[in-house]
């Protein structure tokens, strides 16, 4: 099957005072038409550096592409010219950034950072941009669009700003749409809304989204499939009932413990995964997770874990899948409680 958007063992470093960042390391994972992948983990598991590199955003120097290949429609995003990505970027692939105040110009109607998207992609006219401009602003849902158009971003809330940034990203129809963190500082009501905009834009202009999250509860609401990111690896991949139902790698389970469950009427102490991050100065030669699992082997400290099938489509880097290991239970039965 041909997907939409390949990517295979990528790998990205930063090269910094205090040494070499490998902060992307051997990521693969795919994209079809019409769908929505959630890419989960917490703050610097190298998920916004992975988008960032699928748009071309990584400054070079301090980062270098140190391997890899972003297959869009077959055809190489590494391998293209500037101008050639340029392209792409807008017209075929689209961002909506974690921080809509900042990546808003201040000094520029809205309407303007709209027509600035469809002229620079589209050949139209700029009456034809600010009609199609207008359009895009009702088409997220934003009333009075034509007197809204006329406004700069501070006369518009927190989340208006989101579905602005929403807007120029989706202005040229492009097949792709990368959220970054999106609902990041928005309230619950506006965050339900921002979600349900994404949901039904994809739905009417049949575009692929992937997001990016640290929110379990928005991958819940909003994803079809879902790809755990810890360390710079994609340790798990899977649908999201694969995922929420019979997680295979012991830092998926550690991130639903850390969800509230409010279905029950028990009371239950929420678990936080105990230790940090690893130090990606100097990454581990084996499971990046190894230092923080209580169910960590041997083997785990010295050999990185390959993909273990655990169903159709989903797959964990975790040596508890390998026929050789002892099973989970035992292991818990043993005084080695899972986080």
């Amino acid at each position: 099957m041909t997907h939409l958007l390949e990517v295979n063992n990528l790998q990205v470093n930063f090269k910094t005072y205090g040494g070499e960042v490998k902060a992307v390391r051997d990521v693969s994972f795919h994209l079809d038409k019409g769908e929505i992948l959630a890419i989960v983990g917490e703050s610097g598991s190298g998920k916004s550096v992975t988008v960032q590199t699928l748009m071309g955003l990584i400054p070079t120097p301090p980062g270098k592409i140190k391997n890899g290949e972003i297959l869009f429609e077959g055809q190489d995003l590494l391998k293209l010219s500037k101008k050639a990505m340029r392209q792409v970027k807008g017209s075929k692939m689209s961002m909506v950034f974690q921080d809509p105040m900042t990546s808003l110009n201040p000094t520029m109607k809205v309407g303007k950072q709209i027509e600035e998207s469809i002229l620079t992609h589209q050949n139209v006219s700029k009456s034809e941009a600010k009609e199609k401009a207008i359009e895009m602003i009702r088409l997220v849902g934003i009333n009075n669009p034509q007197e809204r158009h006329g406004q700069y971003p501070h006369e518009f809330s927190g989340g208006m700003r989101q579905r602005i940034m929403t807007a120029i990203a989706l202005a040229c129809r492009p097949d792709i749409l990368i959220a970054d963190e999106p609902t990041t500082a928005l309230d619950v009501t506006i965050q339900a809304q921002v979600l349900d905009l994404m949901k039904d834009l994809k739905d009417d202009l049949d575009t692929s989204i992937l997001l990016i999250t640290h929110d379990l509860g928005v991958v819940a609401e909003t994803a079809e499939r879902v790809a755990v990111m810890y360390g710079g690896v994609i340790v798990e991949t899977g649908t999201v009932e694969e995922i929420f139902e019979n997680p295979r790698h012991p830092y998926t389970w550690g991130l639903l413990e850390s969800i509230p469950d409010v279905t029950g009427d028990e009371k239950k102490r929420l678990l936080p995964i105990e230790g940090s991050p690893p130090d990606l100065f100097s990454p581990p030669k084996g499971c990046p997770f190894a230092p923080r699992c209580k169910f960590a082997m041997e083997i785990c400290a010295e050999e990185m874990p390959p993909p273990f099938e655990a169903g159709d489509g989903h797959e964990a880097k975790c040596w508890l899948n390998d026929p050789r290991a002892p099973q989970v239970e035992d292991l818990i039965a043993a005084g080695r409680e899972p986080s």
